[in-house]
């Protein structure tokens, strides 16, 4: 299933599944037809646990089932569905519980154009909530602060399980679904000293979405497609299965001694083509249209204002 979190001008962020174009309201729907409410947003429903995304899922396929017989402006009446240009796409998760947990370096050919052999071990940063976006929403040019702001497609991972020392050979059983990020880094903060958070960590500076897929649509997370265009032009285009950690080993390594909890969100890194890497380099500039694209997972869009 595809899950999203919309609303519906002047109206607050709810948890819905995008169906066929559609925007299906999964609390009201579940509500209407069997008497129980899922939860409105989507951190209730990850710490709902597996079997309230079972239910979500049949939901889903029971609506589109019933798609060609439903009147779509009685439904927004109701408010359970709405055409997709009637709503707002907001981040899946709008505001985390934590950092979104970043890998640095976690292609080889990114961390040649960085200068830098492959890494041993993952190498970790954060980005504090207050960098998460939406679909749409404008990525802040803070002019007086950067020069140097840069685009990066990542493979998102949000986990659905608590576990702490979780085996490789069991990572993925852990995670709830697949979203996308673009890690916009500011890259002259950045590098100023060995700690890269500084130049992470701008407000509006980590787009997520525009949807979670579910782990059950996604087996092999190492086998997807990631590209980033800027103005229409194609600046990365890569494969996850050119990550040097794979998602289940990143899951090991990450979990060792420390507790992973549902809806954590983790940014496994970025395939080369950053701007930072170009020569001559080329950074962002206000105007400028990112696309951030992800195999199987949908197209996220935000401009540089």
């Amino acid at each position: 299933m595809r899950l999203c979190t919309y609303s519906v001008p002047p109206g607050t962020p709810r948890l819905g599944a995008e169906c066929a174009g559609v925007a299906l309201d999964l609390a009201r729907y579940s509500h209407l037809h069997d008497g129980l409410r899922l939860p409105a947003d989507m951190q209730g429903l990850i710490d709902a646990g597996p079997q309230a995304w079972r239910h979500a899922a049949d939901l889903c396929r029971r609506f589109s089932a019933e798609m060609e017989s439903h009147d779509l402006a009685q439904d927004a009446e109701a408010g359970l569905a709405y055409r997709a240009d009637r709503v707002r796409w907001h981040a899946p998760i709008p505001r985390p519980l934590k950092d979104v947990f970043c890998l640095g370096q976690n292609y080889a050919a990114h961390a040649a154009e960085s200068g830098n052999p492959p890494p041993p071990a993952p190498i970790y940063f954060t980005k504090p909530p207050t960098t998460v976006i939406g679909p749409g929403d404008p990525v802040p040019y803070p002019q007086r602060l950067t020069t140097r702001l840069d685009w990066e497609v990542e493979l998102g991972v949000v986990i659905g399980m608590r576990g702490r020392d979780i085996p490789e050979a069991r990572a993925l059983d852990y995670v709830f679904g697949y979203t996308i990020f673009n890690d916009v880094s500011a890259r002259d903060l950045q590098y100023r000293t060995s700690q890269w958070f500084k130049g992470k960590a701008l407000d509006g500076s980590c787009p997520m979405g525009p949807v979670i897929v579910s782990a059950d649509e996604i087996p092999d997370p190492q086998r997807l497609r990631l590209q980033l265009r800027v103005n229409g032009m194609t600046k990365q285009n890569s494969n996850t299965g050119d990550m040097i950690f794979s998602v289940a080993r990143i899951i090991e390594d990450l979990s060792a001694g420390m507790t992973l909890e549902p809806g954590d969100c983790i940014s496994t890194g970025t395939p080369q083509g950053v701007g930072d890497g170009r020569k001559p380099p080329e950074y962002l500039k206000p105007g400028d249209v990112m696309e951030a694209e992800v195999e199987r997972i949908g197209l996220l869009r935000n401009p540089v204002r």
